[in-house]
């Protein structure tokens, strides 16, 4: 069996969950700030903050804690891809050492908003990078977000034909896409926009020919296995879900009530380290966090 075959199979039917490490950009000082480094300790869009990130992200992944076990697949930023983790590529890193699946963010960032929904801004230099992620640095997928904020028909249908439309350029690439057509969980109008939304998508899903695989990576929906028809399709490897902005108990709590959709977290995944801990505070926390998030998914 082929590392692909291998990671695909593990994609498709292991337990497990996704840790979505892809912070990029201007989500970046968040992070760090919630991670306990000042914004004095680097320059904002410089070096110096990437290299705090990649500190951040080497601890996570370097964590006896974090292992392909529980975790099914690590999602990178395009700078974490290009470095190394105790001198190897960070991806090589994850599947020899941890036997976690690596995945790559590739979108370049939300278009401003236009019939209640943001769509991807234009990414003229997604052939090369595809080419580079799988021909030179082992990745096996990829993930791309797009937000709804209304339940507007048109711009639902428009956010979910520009996902499948790049899915299928990645798919053409020999990589595994995660379409991401994250549902604002704010919106007032949240639960009639995942109605639009699921249509949509199965639709798109229906058109897809039989060896044009896609995941999904969906928000918590307001009804429970909202998209149980998604997870059942045959071109569907896997059904995962944001926190959205969710605590991570609460995203569990959710989590656990829709069957077959596994945790693709990102903040509910690092809440509560802090970069002052000691080894053994830092590992229990986060072994805690990966346990509490395996557990829902498994549910």
């Amino acid at each position: 069996m082929s590392a692909y075959e291998e990671q695909l199979e593990k994609m498709a039917n292991a337990d497990g969950f996704i840790a979505a490490l892809d912070q990029s950009g201007g989500s970046t000082p968040k992070a760090l700030r919630l991670y306990g480094v000042s914004d004095d300790a680097y320059t904002v869009g410089e070096e110096s903050m990437y290299d705090k990130v990649h500190e951040m992200r080497t601890r996570i992944i370097t964590s006896p804690s974090f292992t392909g076990d529980k975790i099914l697949a690590a999602i990178l930023f395009e700078m974490t891809m290009d470095r190394e983790i105790e001198g190897k590529p960070t991806a090589q890193y994850l599947w020899e050492d941890k036997k976690v699946v690596p995945l790559l963010k590739v979108d370049k960032g939300l278009a401003a908003e236009e019939n209640g929904v943001q769509l991807m801004k234009p990414n003229p230099g997604l052939g090369a990078l595809l080419k580079r992620a799988k021909e030179d640095k082992g990745i096996f997928g990829t993930k791309m977000r797009s937000v709804v904020k209304l339940a507007n028909a048109e711009g639902v249908k428009a956010i979910v034909e520009q996902q499948f439309e790049v899915g299928k350029q990645i798919v053409a690439a020999g990589l595994v896409p995660i379409i991401e057509p994250e549902v604002d969980i704010h919106s007032p109008e949240k639960k009639e926009a995942e109605e639009l939304l699921k249509a949509s998508i199965m639709d798109e899903l229906n058109k897809l020919e039989p060896d044009q695989k896609v995941m999904l990576k969906l928000s918590l929906p307001t009804v429970d296995n909202h998209y149980k028809e998604c997870i059942e399709h045959p071109n569907c490897v896997r059904v995962v879900a944001l926190s959205g902005g969710y605590k991570r108990d609460e995203a569990n709590e959710i989590l656990a009530r829709n069957e077959k959709m596994i945790g693709s977290f990102s903040r509910a995944l690092t809440e509560g380290l802090n970069v002052n801990m000691s080894d053994e505070e830092y590992n229990k926390n986060l072994g805690d966090s990966i346990d509490s998030i395996y557990n829902a998914s498994k549910s």
